[in-house]
């Protein structure tokens, strides 16, 4: 549904379907196509290079957060060895 609502955006505009769909294919998630028809919407950019821009800050964000989600989850892994180890060494003693 993001990525009809992103084309049709796009369509609107009086660029190809097919730019559309090559935003929706370098966005990835229904959440980022989201934020680009946001975009779209209420700018109406008129240029090729407008659109591209946002459509990468929007990409760089999303790839910032999956990073930054992987990091927390390792951390807590990493949290949860620390801990069951100190505990093992408390039963030892």
């Amino acid at each position: 549904m993001a990525k009809a609502d992103l084309c049709r955006e796009v369509l609107s505009l009086g660029f190809p379907a097919e730019f559309g769909e090559l935003l929706a294919g370098e966005l990835g998630s229904p959440r980022s196509m989201g934020r680009m028809t946001s975009y779209l919407r209420s700018v109406r950019p008129r240029s090729v290079e407008a659109i591209v821009d946002e459509m990468l800050a929007i990409a760089s964000e999303a790839e910032s957060w999956r990073q930054r989600k992987a990091s927390q989850e390792a951390q807590a892994s990493y949290n949860e060895w620390l801990r069951l180890r100190r505990r093992q060494g408390d039963d030892e003693e």
